[in-house]
């Protein structure tokens, strides 16, 4: 029989000591700190490898906003769909770009080190791996330019984790964020936004497709759902579903839009409403949130999780499909990106799996669940059931 692994003391007051591990962390990161042993660490062959990718991690933290506003200068510059049409010279690129000779070479060096562009044999520069990623996904483009807002936010990440919630240029484009009656917002408060997130609500689709079966259940309702774009996904895929979108009612009156223009209003329908105060209408088998509980705190998040049950009935199942923090190789995401941007937004954090496992069952929900995603960085999504 295996043995277990013994505690680590207990301290006078009952609290649980230092861990082993935690006490050779603190050995190891007090060695580092020493710029002898560093100096050391470099010339010796064993450690020389580890100092190398310690430094390199260290300098892309100090310059990874140099890194950023590299790739914004592309995606303004439509540097990426240039050389998707064809490779071309640094002197033709220039011209078409407006920019001076020299100013055209910066870009492109800079570019090259970020695997974004790569010069040919023959000098003409096209697509890196990177760049190529770029093209056909208008959303990942869509958020570089909104990035813009963001990095005004954090320009003193002091004063923003000092100041009350608010106030941001963030907070005020998502405008519901800070409203005090969301649902009486006009069209042109709420367009900007969701525009934002019908650009990239393809790319979570196709995330969403791939990990669950919809043709299974007879009517969806997408709550939060914006201009439609993920029910759109999901219902041309599934014929036989019935759709419904709920979300603000300027919202809504776009996703009615979308549906006639998409040949889907025969079967889809868009109700306007608050979810955090409003009752969620009923007749859905299975109700969508997608990238909707991680911009809101704690207390809505479980009032409207209530709200999903009750609207929901026995053996209806809800589906939460969003970005959630310590998914494994994407910790900066979900602690440093979403942690500061909803910060910078005024509401809302990144949670963890075992977080919204705890929500939905005090919501009335059973057998809480991860469904495997191809692309766990972008979201990850969980079931549940209401069994009773």
């Amino acid at each position: 029989m295996a043995r277990a692994m013994p505690l680590p003391p207990e301290r006078a007051d009952g609290v649980q000591g230092v861990s082993w591990s935690d006490r050779f962390s603190a050995w190891r990161e007090s060695l580092t700190a020493r710029p002898g042993f560093r100096a050391w660490a470099a010339r010796f062959p064993l450690t020389r490898p580890l100092a190398r990718r310690r430094a390199r991690e260290l300098f892309d933290l100090c310059a990874g906003f140099v890194y950023s506003q590299v790739l914004a200068a592309c995606v303004r510059l439509k540097l990426f769909e240039a050389l998707h049409e064809a490779p071309a010279e640094e002197s033709a690129l220039a011209a078409r770009l407006g920019l001076s000779p020299e100013a055209m070479s910066r870009l492109l060096v800079a570019a090259e080190s970020l695997r974004l562009v790569r010069r040919r044999a023959d000098g003409a520069w096209a697509l890196g791996e990177l760049g190529a990623a770029m093209i056909g996904n208008p959303g990942i483009a869509a958020m570089v330019e909104h990035h813009a807002m963001l990095y005004a936010d954090l320009a003193d990440p002091v004063e923003l984790l000092r100041r009350e919630r608010g106030g941001t240029a963030l907070a005020q484009y998502w405008a519901y964020a800070g409203a005090a009656q969301p649902g009486a917002l006009p069209g042109e408060k709420v367009s900007d936004y969701t525009a934002l997130m019908a650009a990239s609500q393809p790319m979570v689709a196709q995330e969403v497709l791939a990990a669950y079966r919809f043709g299974q259940h007879r009517r969806l309702m997408d709550v939060g759902g914006g201009s439609g774009a993920f029910l759109t996904a999901v219902g041309k895929a599934n014929p036989g579903l019935d759709l419904l979108l709920f979300d603000l009612p300027a919202v809504a009156e776009q996703g009615r839009q979308r549906f006639a223009r998409e040949g889907l209003a025969d079967r889809a329908m868009a109700m306007g409403g608050d979810f955090t105060t409003d009752s969620l209408p009923l007749g859905a088998d299975i109700i969508s949130l997608v990238r909707v509980l991680h911009d809101h705190d704690d207390d809505v998040v479980q009032a409207l999780l209530r709200r999903v049950r009750a609207a929901l009935p026995k053996g209806g199942r809800v589906l939460i499909a969003e970005p959630m923090a310590g998914t494994a190789g994407a910790e900066p995401m979900g602690g440093a990106y979403f942690g500061f941007y909803l910060l910078a937004m005024g509401r809302g954090r990144p949670r963890r799996p075992d977080e919204l496992a705890a929500m939905l069952t005090s919501a009335g929900f059973t057998g809480a669940r991860l469904m495997p995603t191809d692309t766990p960085l972008l979201t990850r999504v969980m079931q549940a059931d209401a069994t009773s």
